[in-house]
């Protein structure tokens, strides 16, 4: 069987809604990413709504193949674990470098209780 002709309603409606899920918000991080005005502010949203969305798409993905193959299909957890791992180390490495290159520049942006205060 090749495609999705023989996919049944019963499976086809929460893959369908898992991909719109997951792509739905997918979109609103890349929004936010666009929209929000400042490097501390645009670390939260995409990092959150990305890793979400992409654990809808992964759950239907599993879905789906899991009915094609006739068996449980779960190697793509590994993907989610891959990105449950990197994605809150990368935020935290990226904020920290961020807050280091503004102290060090005395940037006007950065807010007043992050900033050093040299005796």
């Amino acid at each position: 069987m090749t495609g999705l002709d023989g996919v049944p309603l019963w499976l086809a409606v929460p893959v369908a809604v898992l991909v719109v899920l997951g792509s739905t918000l997918t979109l609103i991080g890349a929004y936010g990413f666009l929209r929000l005005p400042s490097f501390y502010d645009r670390l939260h949203a995409p990092t959150l709504a990305t890793s979400w969305g992409t654990g809808g798409v992964i759950l239907a993905s599993m879905l789906l193949a899991s009915f094609h193959q006739d068996r449980p299909i779960l190697h793509e957890l590994l993907v989610g674990l891959a990105l449950s791992a990197t994605v809150p180390v990368t935020l935290m490495l990226l904020g920290r470098a961020a807050l280091h290159r503004d102290r060090a520049e005395r940037s006007p942006t950065l807010p007043e209780h992050l900033q050093r205060r040299d005796p």
